[in-house]
Order: structure tokens, then C-alpha cells, then sequence
């Protein structure tokens, strides 16, 4: 039963029709803060997701710098941090994995291989034997399935033990 409290504000409602105007519409704030909070749910679950991908795969790599460090040791050389070689590497390799036999990279490797000079002079030189080995190494640790096809490019180079360890 509605009745008008005299002061202009319109009619005044009991607490059973108080009461059921309050459960028939929601509060529009109570909807902000379920998205809100969905959102940020949603959003922490993609950062855990993220954390916890780039932490295996820091783990991986770690291990595998571990192997090319202990590899380059035992062929005599000295080898870098495995910080840089995780950096460089990571866990598959990075650029020197990427089709180790294609053109650009045996020509990158072959003007590596040269007297040092520029332009008409550059010639080519024989080059260690040892020159090659860490590419070979980085390609068996990171990436053994492109291993034969890097293998054939390296053995058709002429290499020879030029350096002498004083």
C-alpha cells in the first residue's frame, strides 16, 4: 500500500516492496567489479603461464649451455660464459640453427674464411681446422637434425692445422 509522506518525494513503499525492488535490480557496480575481477584473474593467469614457459625454457638452455661449454673444454678451446651462451643460444640454437646449409650461411661462413682484405683483394685462405669445430658443436648440442647437411658443407672446405699452440 503506497501512500504520499506529504513532502514531495513521491509515494512511500513498505520494506516488503523496498526489499523486492533491491533483489528484482541488480547493482550495476556489482557488475564492474565481477568483470574487473575476472579480468585480472584472466591476466594473472597468462603472466603465470609466461613465467612459468620462459623459466623451462631458461632451464633448457642453461643445460644445453652447460654441454657446449664442456664440449668446447674437451676440443681445447676456451669458451665463452654460459650467460653469453645463453643469451645467444637459448634453448634451440637461435640463428645458427636456422637451415645451417642454406646459401646465405655458407657464404656468411666462407667470407669468414678469407685473407681479411676488402673489395678485389679478399682471397681465400686455408683456414684451421679448429675454425669450424664450434660451429659443429653448437649445430650437434642445439640442433643434431641439421647436423649431416652441416657436415657436408664443411667437408668439402680445405682446412689445415695452421695454428700452432706456443
Amino acid at each position: 500500500m503506497r501512500q504520499d509522506n506529504g513532502t514531495g518525494d513521491g509515494p512511500v513503499r513498505s520494506a516488503d516492496e523496498v526489499g523486492s525492488a533491491a533483489a528484482e535490480r541488480p547493482d550495476p557496480w556489482r557488475r564492474v567489479v565481477y568483470w574487473v575481477a575476472l579480468g585480472l584473474l584472466v591476466l594473472l593467469a597468462v603472466v603465470a603461464l609466461l613465467t612459468f614457459e620462459a623459466a623451462r625454457s631458461t632451464t633448457q638452455a642453461q643445460e644445453k649451455a652447460d654441454q657446449l661449454v664442456a664440449a668446447l673444454e674437451d676440443a681445447g678451446a676456451t669458451p665463452p660464459s654460459r650467460e653469453q651462451i645463453v643469451r645467444v643460444l637459448g634453448d634451440d640454437g637461435g640463428a645458427a640453427c636456422q637451415d645451417p646449409g642454406n646459401a646465405l650461411r655458407k657464404a656468411t661462413l666462407f667470407s669468414q674464411l678469407t685473407n681479411g682484405a676488402s673489395g678485389p683483394g679478399v682471397r681465400p685462405v686455408l683456414a684451421d681446422s679448429r675454425v669450424v669445430q664450434g660451429e659443429l658443436l653448437i649445430v650437434e648440442i642445439y640442433c643434431p637434425e641439421e647436423l649431416e647437411d652441416f657436415q657436408e658443407t664443411v667437408a668439402g672446405l680445405e682446412l689445415a692445422d695452421v695454428v700452432v699452440d706456443g
